[in-house]
């Protein structure tokens, strides 16, 4: 009997201490949420999966990993962040600004990292840049709009009315207008905005830009990007320009784009939820930016847009899509 019960006590011991195969001392949850599927976005999923990975946190070691995606509706972005409070993850991972809007204001409590959001703080996700004292990090992708109206310019010299499609419910689109608005005033340019609240609004919002803009514009907004084919229709048949934020989209059809390497994004994002996952609280935690920016040129694109590129440009660039 004696023998029995040590046993038992050593097993005990072990499971406690993690040693058992099929009791991983780190068996941790992570749920992550997008508002919708797109190159981008999707690479900032695989990119925090990488770096948990890189970090010792893997499936297969006993993470619970899952991922949902909101297909562009803010309601269900809103039931996918009641879901994932409900199942009480250690940490949840909140891609574009929509999903972390809907996740920041159902949990006041469980970790949120936020990726992808152009100002986390008008998004009112953080106070501030600085370490929140919340719930709440993250990475910002914000970029230099005066570095995307140099790249106008270097594409389109002549350009003077910029125009824009966004979602006016999309509020890092609507902090872009605005700041855009005033720094092309600046330089003697006109901002003409197009407004696409819905993915299938983004052809028709395009169109209407037609005969009124030298070269349309398009930042990071969710709706614009999923539907960005839409977009590089408009640019051919009508040979305006198209200039974007998200280098993705050159690949699809933009003359070029100076962004951020969304994948980056996401392993920078995945650090701060490995190092969530190891115990430091979320809002000790500073929110980042990244500012690894790269040129992607298609000049195959600038072509069927009616632009020549300077061939110094071109070989400036970091990758050129053939």
């Amino acid at each position: 009997m004696q023998s029995r019960i040590s046993f038992r006590t050593l097993a005990a011991g072990l499971l406690a201490a993690g040693l058992i195969a099929h009791a991983p001392a780190w068996a941790q949850s992570v749920a992550v949420t997008s508002i919708v599927e797109h190159p981008a976005l999707d690479a900032v999923r695989d990119g925090v999966k990488q770096a948990l990975a890189d970090a010792g946190y893997t499936e297969e070691k006993g993470l619970k990993w899952q991922y949902q995606t909101a297909q562009g509706n803010t309601a269900i972005a809103a039931q996918i962040a009641r879901k994932f409070v409900g199942d009480r993850p250690d940490a949840i991972v909140a891609i574009a600004t929509p999903s972390a809007q809907a996740v920041v204001s159902a949990t006041k409590d469980i970790p949120v990292v936020y990726s992808a959001v152009t100002d986390p703080v008008a998004a009112q996700l953080v106070p501030s840049m600085d370490a929140s004292g919340t719930n709440v990090t993250g990475v910002s992708d914000r970029l230099s709009l005066e570095r995307q109206i140099d790249l106008i310019k270097q594409v389109v010299p002549e350009a003077k009315r910029v125009g824009m499609v966004y979602n006016p419910g999309e509020a890092n689109s609507v902090v872009v207008v605005k700041a855009l608005r005033e720094l092309l005033a600046a330089q003697d340019m006109t901002l003409v905005e197009a407004t696409a609240p819905r993915t299938v609004d983004v052809g028709a919002a395009a169109r209407s830009l037609v005969g009124k803009v030298d070269v349309i514009y398009t930042n990071t907004d969710n709706n614009v990007v999923s539907a960005y084919e839409a977009l590089v229709k408009v640019g051919i048949d009508a040979k305006v320009p198209l200039i974007a934020s998200d280098t993705d989209s050159v690949v699809r059809g933009a003359i070029a784009a100076v962004g951020i390497n969304y994948y980056d994004l996401g392993v920078q994002t995945g650090q701060i939820v490995a190092r969530i996952l190891k115990g430091e609280k979320p809002g000790a935690i500073a929110s980042e930016t990244s500012d690894k920016v790269e040129l992607f040129v298609n000049p195959g694109a600038a072509q069927k847009q009616g632009v020549k590129l300077d061939e110094a440009f071109i070989k400036s660039a970091t990758k050129v899509v053939e």
